[in-house]
């Protein structure tokens, strides 16, 4: 029996009550364990059938279930059960309900985790699992990779593609979390686009250091170490890294502007012959667009002296590097390094991660089946793809086969602005049409043929 949206938004609501406040490094300490296990005992408790399955712990908390299908190749559906933590003083910060009270008001389901990404993780299990009482076999294996630290960038997803990995599994389709069915976020362009990640940009964290003597503020050096650290940092945003349009994006572009009248729309149909202008153009039109076009480097910690009357005797920063698909992690290092230009500031790479191989699109099995699955469910929706900006845990299996980001949930741009911050609600009718899109899409003989 296919659950009607009131049902799954009240499981969605019980499940935000669990705060999985995603853990730091380390060992899970006893409390986050416990309510990690309460979870764990909620999903089983909501999905039965899915559960009946083999079910393994992968990292600290994460799940990876198997569902066993046929002889066509596998299909991996993603989603996190962690969340990001909020302040304790959440009233101040702007919420109308309790983050994690799971309040459900007037259509909507309030709480954090709602949209990122207890949402799409609820909306796949409860079409799994109404499929499963419908008495259906998956065509091939069916793969849920159920992450317990996305947001501190841990390693349930890392152990989870270790596995599938050695275990030979060679998907056809893997789908995680990224873009959405969302509502002005195209200038110009009425109604619903469903916005799919064809790849999603590398990340690597860079420690830029400089050593000083130290010693009593009231006789400061001629050159300190935050001074030429700074100097370095002046350089680094003075000089970004160069600009490109990526054929993804041209994609993008172009399909929107397939939808529009006008300057801007005759403009975005002829994406691909003007892409070296709108290279140059586009940074100048705000940093998202900025963010499309290039490598992006944000400076986001400083650390000088522990005192305000005490020289430095090291200064450094941090910074955040989201790498261009098209470029890598050593091209965007060794920019930043160019820039600088000074050897005094000691450059350290921590944690690289490359940028995501581009997925198919156009008459690919799992793009057809991905745009089949959004017309089932929001028919008026443009499919559009789009290169993911931030880091998902699909980048670590996203070698095995063809992998997208999309959570089939509408978000206007105050819900995607809410994603981290204050007030992140769904709406409960959104939440039955995200069970239409995975019931349409684990139902399609196009996801189960390998792209």
């Amino acid at each position: 029996m296919i659950p009607a949206a009131p049902e799954v938004a009240s499981r969605l609501a019980a499940l935000v009550r669990v705060p999985t406040v995603t853990p730091p490094h380390g060992p899970l300490d006893d409390a986050t364990a416990a309510t990690f296990a309460t979870f764990r005992a909620a999903l089983r408790g909501f999905y039965p059938r899915v559960f009946a399955h083999e079910v393994e712990t992968v990292g600290r908390a994460g799940l990876l279930i198997r569902i066993p299908g046929g002889d066509a190749a596998p299909v991996i559906l993603m989603a996190h059960q962690d969340v990001v933590p909020v302040p304790e003083d959440w009233a101040a910060e702007g919420w109308e309900h309790g983050p994690f009270e799971g309040v459900i008001s007037e259509g909507w389901v309030h709480g954090r985790g709602t949209l990122d990404d207890k949402g799409a993780l609820a909306v796949a299990l409860e079409a799994v699992d109404s499929l499963l009482g419908e008495g259906w076999t998956p065509p091939g294996d069916l793969y849920l990779s159920l992450g317990a630290d996305e947001e501190s960038h841990g390693d349930s997803a890392i152990q989870a593609a270790t596995l599938l990995e050695a275990r030979g599994v060679a998907p056809a389709l893997i789908l995680d979390e990224g873009g959405a069915v969302t509502l002005g976020a195209f200038p110009g362009l009425e109604g619903e686009a469903a916005v799919i990640g064809a790849s999603e940009k590398g990340i690597v964290d860079v420690t830029l250091t400089v050593e000083g003597r130290g010693g009593h503020a009231s006789t400061p050096p001629r050159e300190s170490a935050p001074g030429i650290l700074a100097r370095a940092l002046g350089r680094i945003e003075a000089h970004p890294h160069p600009s490109a349009l990526h054929p993804v994006n041209v994609e993008l572009l172009e399909t929107v502007g397939s939808r529009l009248g006008g300057a801007r729309g005759a403009v975005m149909r002829r994406a691909g012959a003007l892409r070296w202008l709108l290279a140059r153009l586009l940074p100048r039109l705000g940093a998202e667009l900025a963010a499309m076009t290039r490598t992006t480097v944000a400076i986001t910690q400083l650390r000088g002296s522990p005192a305000h009357n005490v020289l430095a005797t090291s200064a450094t920063a941090t910074l955040n590097i989201r790498v261009a698909v098209g470029s890598g992690v050593d091209e965007a290092v060794a920019h930043v390094r160019r820039v600088i230009g000074d050897p005094r500031v000691r450059i350290d790479v921590e944690d690289p991660s490359e940028p995501s191989p581009v997925s198919p699109r156009g008459d690919s099995p799992a793009w057809t089946a991905l745009t089949g699955a959004v017309a089932a469910s929001y028919p008026e929706a443009l499919v559009v793809p789009y290169v993911m900006l931030a880091a998902s845990d699909s980048r670590h299996v996203a070698h095995l086969g063809p992998t997208y980001r999309f959570a089939p949930l509408r978000m206007s741009s105050d819900q995607r602005a809410a994603v981290h911050g204050p007030n992140e609600k769904v709406e409960v009718e959104s939440l039955g049409r995200g069970v239409a899109f995975y019931r349409a899409l684990l139902g399609s003989d196009e996801a189960w043929i390998r792209g």
